[in-house]
């Protein structure tokens, strides 16, 4: 701060004038309007991605998941010259496997952005992306008593594969119909996020709509049914480890069941599941374990990340063993 030669200046004054320098020297930049929001990415790398930008206490806060990385969120972000900067660390047993750091603002009104992903031993990656804004989230809730569905479309005709696809053609296919059922076969048995056989899709993609299914894992099992490729309905037993958020009936870290209504390892269960505008209902075993809640941004593991247009049923194989049958999915009606 330079003073005046020869300026007579209060105490109070050089308080006003050293405050005033002071919060202009820590004030950063704002956020550009144009980037508050949520973002399907299209990386380079054709890893299924998702972006939220939004500002909490005048600072800058980006939540950005990668498949099945966590979102964060991140706070120690920099807005430099209109584009936001900041890292993000993946850890795996406490140790550090890579630091991406990324760079992402708008170009012509386009989401332009780059990622450097720099791995423990020394590989480093770069990777540009662009994406999708998201439209806002429903003002309320539907009211589902004026919801209106179509036939019943049979998703799987217990004969063969037909209507579905392996979403990973390079990984082991344990997919198969016995006996009416459509079942996974693998050695995996833990609960790792990913593994080397494949998960398997519909053909067609679906809007918002009511689906039906049933399924059977066994006890300490896994797997997972995602509704339009983007949020994951859980698969495991009434025992399992995961519990909660996390167990029968939630919508995979996203939204809790009011109870645990499942079944135990090795019987069969059922689900009742009504996707429309962004709200979610889930009855499981005849039981309403969510209500009509809202589901504001895909789950960990989604494949499809734009709830503004229509995505598969997708089911993990990549877990364990599983087994489904009966599914079926009756589109909603529009007006």
């Amino acid at each position: 701060m330079k003073l005046l030669s020869g300026a007579r200046l209060t105490g109070v004054t050089v308080f006003f004038a050293l405050t005033t320098f002071l919060v202009g020297a820590v004030q950063g930049e704002s956020v550009p309007p144009g980037l508050l929001g949520d973002w399907a990415l299209d990386l380079s790398s054709d890893e299924p991605a998702w972006m939220r930008v939004e500002e909490q206490a005048g600072k800058p806060v980006v939540s950005l998941r990668i498949y099945v990385g966590s979102a964060g969120p991140y706070r120690d972000v920099e807005v430099v010259e209109g584009r936001l900067k900041f890292d993000m660390v993946k850890k795996a047993k406490g140790k550090r496997v890579s630091t991406t750091r990324v760079n992402v603002g708008l170009v012509d009104g386009e989401l332009d952005g780059e990622m450097v992903r720099t791995h423990a031993n020394g590989k480093v990656e770069h990777l540009d992306f662009s994406g999708t804004k998201i439209s806002s989230m429903p003002v309320d809730r539907p009211d589902l008593s004026t919801v209106h569905f179509g036939h019943p479309i049979c998703l799987f005709n217990g004969k063969d594969l037909s209507g579905w696809t392996v979403h990973e053609p390079d990984k082991k296919n344990g997919w198969s119909v016995v006996d009416g059922v459509l079942q996974n076969n693998t050695p995996k048995i833990d609960f790792s996020a990913t593994g080397d056989h494949a998960n398997l899709k519909t053909v067609e993609s679906f809007e918002d709509f009511w689906l039906h299914l049933e399924f059977l894992v066994g006890t300490q099992r896994n797997s997972g049914v995602y509704l339009r490729g983007m949020y994951e309905a859980q698969v495991v037993d009434r025992d399992s480890r995961m519990q909660g958020i996390q167990g029968v009936g939630a919508i995979f870290g996203e939204i809790p069941p009011l109870k645990n209504a499942g079944r135990a390892g090795g019987e069969w269960q059922t689900y009742d599941i009504t996707l429309v505008d962004r709200h979610v209902t889930v009855v499981l075993n005849g039981e309403k374990v969510i209500d009509n809640q809202p589901i504001s941004r895909p789950t960990a593991g989604a494949i499809h990340t734009n709830p503004d247009e229509a995505g598969p049923i997708y089911l993990q194989g990549d877990h364990t063993n599983v087994a489904y049958r009966n599914l079926y999915l009756a589109p909603v009606l529009k007006p």
